[in-house]
Order: C-alpha cells, then sequence, then structure tokens
C-alpha cells in the first residue's frame, strides 16, 4: 500500500491483465459496492465528498484510470474501450461482488461501455454529468478535436490547470483548491508530451466511441444527474441547446433511467452539491 503526502485515504493498487498497476481508494463497507469513474484529468479523490458520506453504508471504490492519478502511465491506447476493458479486469481481479457503477463526464461513458461490453457487470448504474448523451457528427467531432488547444487547456502548469477545473464548477467552494493543487503536483511526473497525448487520445475516445445509438441495450437501473448550470455539456458552440435537453434526449433511449437535474450547480457537481449527489445515490441504490 501507498501512502501520498495529505492524501485522506490509503491507496492500494492492483496489477491488471495487461501488467500495468491500476492505483484505487477502497472505503467502508456494506452489501452493496459503489464503484467511482472519474472523468477526464482527475482521478479518485473527486469524489473524495462522496465517498466520506457514502461509505458509511457502502464499500466505495474509487479508481485512477490508467495514465491517471496514481495508476501506472504507459504506452496505451486510452480509448474509452481500452478504459472500460481495465475496470472489467479490476472488477474480476478484486473479486467484486454487487457492483454498482458511478461514472462522472468521460467515467459515464466508460460505465456505459462497461455494461454495453459486459451487460452483467454492474446492478445499478449512476451518472454524473455524463459524456455520451451529446452527439456530434462528422463534421462536428472534426470541428471540436481541432478548435481545441490541448496545451492551454491541459497544461501542467498549476494556473492553467486551476482555470480548467474552476470552468467545471458553478460557484467554484475553495476547498477544491486542494485537488487541484495535487493534481499538478501528479501531473509534473509525466513527460509534458506523453501527458498531453495522453488527454487528447481520451477526447478523441469520447468523440469517436459513442453510446448514443446504443443506450437502449443497458437495462440497468439506471440515476443520471446533470447541473442545471453546466457549462460544458453541451458544446454550446456546435449545439446551442441546453443541458436539460441533451440530458433528456440520454434518458429517453434508456429503458431504466430517471433524470434529476440540479439547481444552481455545474458539471462538477458530485463536489459541488455533495450533500444533493450523496442523498440521490443513497436513496436509489438502497
Amino acid at each position: 500500500m501507498l501512502h501520498a503526502s495529505n492524501y485522506p485515504f490509503t491507496i492500494n493498487k492492483v496489477q491488471l491483465s495487461n501488467g500495468s498497476h491500476l492505483a484505487y481508494i477502497d472505503e467502508g463497507t456494506g452489501p452493496e459496492t459503489l464503484l467511482f469513474i472519474h472523468g477526464l484529468a482527475t482521478y479518485g479523490f473527486s469524489w473524495q465528498k462522496n465517498i466520506e458520506t457514502l461509505k458509511k453504508h457502502y464499500r466505495c471504490i474509487a479508481i485512477d484510470l490508467p495514465g491517471n492519478g496514481f495508476s501506472d502511465r504507459g504506452d496505451f491506447s486510452y480509448s474509452i474501450n481500452f478504459f472500460a476493458v481495465c475496470i472489467f479486469d479490476f472488477i474480476k481481479k478484486t473479486g467484486l461482488k454487487n457492483v454498482n457503477l458511478v461514472g462522472h463526464s468521460m467515467g459515464g461513458q466508460i460505465a456505459m461501455t462497461i455494461l454495453l461490453n459486459e451487460p452483467t457487470a454492474a446492478k445499478k448504474l449512476v451518472l454524473c454529468a455524463t459524456a455520451g448523451f451529446e452527439t456530434f457528427n462528422t463534421f462536428e467531432r472534426n470541428i471540436y478535436h481541432s478548435s481545441i488547444n490541448f496545451f492551454d487547456m491541459f497544461s501542467s502548469d498549476e494556473n492553467s490547470l486551476r482555470k480548467t477545473i474552476r470552468s467545471s464548477f458553478y460557484n467554484y467552494p475553495t476547498q477544491a483548491d486542494e485537488m487541484i493543487d495535487e493534481l499538478a503536483d501528479l501531473i509534473k511526473t509525466y513527460p509534458s508530451k506523453e501527458y498531453h497525448n495522453m488527454i487528447e487520445a481520451c477526447i478523441k475516445g469520447m468523440l469517436s466511441e459513442p453510446v448514443f445509438e446504443k443506450l437502449g441495450q443497458i437495462q440497468q437501473p439506471t440515476l443520471v444527474m446533470y447541473g442545471e448550470r453546466d457549462a460544458l455539456i453541451p458544446n454550446r458552440l456546435l449545439h446551442p441547446t441546453t443541458t436539460r435537453s441533451i440530458a433528456e434526449q440520454g434518458i429517453k433511449k434508456m429503458p431504466h433511467a430517471k433524470l434529476e437535474m440540479v439547481s444552481q450547480c455545474g458539471h462538477f457537481l458530485q463536489w459541488e452539491k455533495a450533500e444533493t449527489i450523496n442523498r440521490l445515490i443513497h436513496h436509489f441504490i438502497g
């Protein structure tokens, strides 16, 4: 086991079938397991405010995706399917039972891909500001991909990183500074080009590995949550619509999904409105 300085949780590691080591937080006990999957350019600590409360009722596991946080870096594809395969391998390697997947943003698209690949991998699904509901045609994908300046958005420079994460909030909580500071330190462990290539591959994966047309195949009861003031979904330059509209078009495709819109809240809703999100998850999981 590893202990990061000033880190509130013990960091565990398991070796996956591809030889890499996946870092994860494992807190609490209970008959149900919540497996948290973070979004783009973050890590397991982004679920801190949820784990601290929900571990009283459930076993709470938050992973660092390969190439992120305290997990191994490597010459990986960093596609959505790659992450989905790694997480299912993690579930098997650790012998997890009664799994409920909880994904934020890109992590939500990964969670849906897991269930499309392995329909019995989880009992229930929780999606927080999930990617994958907003659809892009080929022309829009090319515009989106070419318009992103990855260096400016995801630089290892602390000020640039702080600006990126702050855009995920409607009302930025100063407590998030701790998370940003540690992410900045972790990014310094990458060669700069390697890190930017990973981020670019993740964004390309979200755009080129759509799940929307397959959502009807997901049979698990699903809780979908979005912040009403989400500034990242939809991409308003390409889709001048509302977050609610994107959310509704997604749940209409899913046979057992329900939607909760969280007021006065941005994209990082599990941190910004943790009390509300924890209550909704607890009520949904039971």
